[in-house]
């Protein structure tokens, strides 16, 4: 009786599901092939940089649209994204159908490397021209690299608002040992951060000397950073993920946020569909509904990361940061090769050697 009971009850379920998933409104009625190919494939694997408590609501409301696909989502920081793929390719095992993460010129160096799909993705037209590189790699959020402060301990007047003013600051000896920012050997997202500062700031020679003359603390993880800051252990953080700081200021009385007033630079998550996906429906449902209006409004409002569409309502989306930045000093990083620019093994090399004579001289 009860094995009747189950067989039932999956049954009732298939069929609520197969009701359920329609081609959504607007997109093509071929799409419905994609939606059949994923259901029978039943599975997507995905590597991401994102937290899983940030991917959790994106996750549950892909399965209300689309039961029946598991989704096994894999959290790691954006160099072990890269990493675990590029051995698992090699070893000619199973690895993820979709890479997403935050290390715009990682995911760059593969897409680029012909790792990633080709697929026009049905939102495309919605996305701005500089976040889509060659209908294979995705910017899917507007992210602001920030400045955090203690609140307690740091002086209204003492708070940087452009990056002159943190480089000044930091070399007062109040600030020996109590300045933080990514280790950039470890951590891809920290090491794209600080070499666009190199290309937007006329005077990074003189932010690294400040970092060294502060004896900066690196760390490999904004969480991190974020936690030293809130304890006082460490009075202020530069380039920090401006998307979970925000979200942790809201309800941590110690964290203050500042978005340069100089320029600030924009991350997108990039995403693309790995070319060998086993789950290749199933990716592509995903891609599209991650850059669809109802993906991008969960990505601002739930999952706090900034939506990219200029169509999509809540605090955390590009239209309300560049209203309260302004257009000019918005930098975005572009989804295109040209953020490669470091990572060949002589110019990544050489950036590294610098940064150690200056900003890790301790």
């Amino acid at each position: 009786m009860k094995l009747h009971m189950t067989v039932a009850a999956a049954c009732a379920t298939l069929f609520a599901g197969a009701a359920m998933a329609q081609v959504p409104a607007g997109y093509p009625a071929d799409y419905q092939k994609i939606i059949d190919g994923a259901k029978k494939e039943g599975k997507l694997v995905i590597y991401g940089a994102t937290d899983s408590k940030a991917t959790q609501p994106l996750i549950k409301d892909f399965n209300t649209l689309y039961p029946g696909i598991t989704v096994e989502y894999n959290d790691m920081n954006s160099t072990e994204v890269y990493n675990r793929f590029i051995s698992e390719v090699a070893a000619g095992g199973n690895t993820a159908d979709v890479m997403w993460s935050s290390a715009m010129d990682l995911q760059m160096r593969l897409a680029s490397d012909g790792y990633a799909l080709k697929y026009k993705s049905v939102e495309s037209a919605r996305i701005p021209g500089w976040a889509i590189w060659d209908d294979q790699a995705y910017g899917t959020t507007f992210e602001p690299a920030a400045i955090v402060y203690n609140k307690r301990l740091l002086d209204a007047k003492e708070v940087p608002q452009n990056h002159a003013d943190f480089a000044k600051l930091i070399v007062q000896p109040k600030f020996k040992d109590k300045v933080t920012t990514y280790d950039i050997e470890k951590s891809g997202v920290g090491f794209m951060f600080m070499t666009q500062d190199a290309r937007e700031n006329p005077k990074f020679l003189e932010l690294e000397n400040a970092f060294g003359e502060a004896k900066v603390r690196v760390q490999s993880s904004t969480g991190t950073m974020m936690e030293r800051i809130s304890s006082g252990e460490n009075l202020i953080g530069y380039n920090v993920l401006g998307s979970y700081a925000l979200v942790r200021a809201k309800t941590d009385p110690s964290i203050g946020v500042v978005l340069p007033k100089d320029y600030t630079l924009i991350l997108s998550r990039v995403q693309f569909i790995n070319k060998g996906a086993k789950n290749v429906n199933a990716a592509k449902l995903w891609l599209d509904y991650l850059l669809s209006q109802r993906g991008q409004t969960i990505i601002a409002n739930d999952a706090k990361l900034f939506a990219i569409r200029e169509d999509v309502k809540g605090e955390t989306t590009s239209a309300e940061l560049i209203k309260m930045i302004g257009k000019d000093k918005v930098k975005p990083i572009p989804v295109h090769p040209m953020v490669l620019q470091f990572l060949g093994p002589a110019k990544r090399m050489a950036f590294l050697k610098q940064w150690k004579e200056t900003a890790g001289k301790k």
